[in-house]
């Protein structure tokens, strides 16, 4: 059974004549495919839960099987994660009593009529800009994804991990408009989640501007479809970027990178990566910019069916049978479904590791 994603895009309307507004539109994003069974679902084979938010949390939030799920989940005190509106199903199924949540903001009125305690980041403009993850007890609740990062890192304490690293590490990822949304954004917020400095740049914005991302499917065309994704703040700005500065360069895929090897100091910047022996790694279409970089020669590569020819003209080896591949500090992908794999590739190299007592 597949079922489908719904994307939350926070957009800032700018007025002259007033302050500004804040609201998000609503658009359809990747498909996945379910690898459980609701009936089979067993509380002691799992350590924690996780409810994303969407609107399917108002249809669950009726749904008594659901609740039940959740209270057992809540009284066998594992951690249990809301996000957006999920807060709603805990609501549903009083568990919000006497709690501290957080949530959009919208909630608010939902969580202090079930009984809980409003709470949010202080010192907050944009919605961007909020990336707290507050834990009550085995609660642990935020506002969404621009929180992933530290929704990780607070679910893998309650969890009991510890992250071992050789060293504190930098990251540096470059895209453009129409970067490829799941490629950038779950290894950029999992590497924040293990401590490590993450940033975003692209050559023509500055820092605390945004890039369009997209969200690429295979819908049944030969081709996947395309639709729109999630805004990405630009983290740093292209003047100031210095390969010194960075351990890692990762470059996702999507369209990004059509408009990336155009440009010249782009290109020169993934030579430059190379040349001083840093790590690095590419999603999907990020081949294209890696190849023109010319640092995929003589190495074996991972890449989905659009990439062979640019990986076989750029010198690479391809791989057929796998996923993600790592050859000396180059890593690559095929695209998003592969990125447990690529993001395990990648912390291996980074020297990052998670035990869990």
């Amino acid at each position: 059974m597949l079922c489908y994603f719904i994307i939350h895009v926070w957009l800032v309307h700018s007025s002259h004549q007033g302050p500004e507004t804040k609201h998000y539109s609503e658009l359809p994003g990747h498909s996945f495919t379910l690898n459980s069974n609701f009936n089979e679902v067993e509380v002691g084979c799992y350590d924690a839960l996780v409810i994303p938010g969407g609107r399917f949390t108002e249809l669950f939030s009726v749904d008594d099987r659901v609740l039940s799920i959740v209270k057992a989940f809540a009284d066998a005190g594992k951690p249990i994660v809301t996000t957006c509106h999920s807060q709603l199903i805990l609501a549903a199924a009083g568990l919000l009593k006497g709690k501290k949540c957080t949530a959009f903001a919208s909630m608010k009125p939902v969580i202090e009529l079930a009984g809980g305690i409003w709470w949010e980041q202080p010192g907050i403009t944009s919605p961007f800009d909020i990336t707290a993850c507050l834990k009550d007890g085995n609660i642990l609740s935020s506002i969404g994804w621009p929180a992933h990062a530290e929704i990780l890192k607070t679910l893998f304490e309650s969890m009991g991990a510890r992250i071992h690293t050789t060293k504190a590490n930098s990251v540096l990822f470059l895209c453009g408009d129409y970067v490829e949304d799941y490629e950038f954004n779950v290894p950029f917020r999992a590497l924040q989640a293990v401590g490590c400095k993450v940033d975003a740049v692209t050559p023509s914005k500055k820092k605390g501007e945004t890039c369009v991302t997209a969200i690429h499917d295979d819908e049944g065309a030969q081709a996947f479809s395309e639709k729109r994704g999630h805004n990405l703040v630009i983290t740093a700005n292209w003047s100031d970027v210095s390969v010194y500065d960075y351990d890692c360069l990762v470059v996702p895929g999507g369209r990004s990178p059509e408009l990336l090897v155009m440009n010249d100091k782009a290109v020169t910047l993934v030579k430059e990566f190379a040349e001083k022996n840093r790590v690095i790694a590419g999603v999907g279409q990020g081949q294209w910019l890696l190849a023109a970089a010319g640092v995929l020669k003589g190495k074996r590569c991972a890449c989905g069916d659009g990439m062979k020819v640019m990986v076989k003209i750029g010198g690479g080896e391809l791989e057929e049978s796998k996923g993600c591949v790592s050859d000396g500090k180059l890593v690559t992908a095929v695209g998003w479904p592969a990125l447990p794999s690529f993001i395990s590739h990648l912390s291996k190299l980074l020297g990052l590791s998670l035990s869990f007592e």
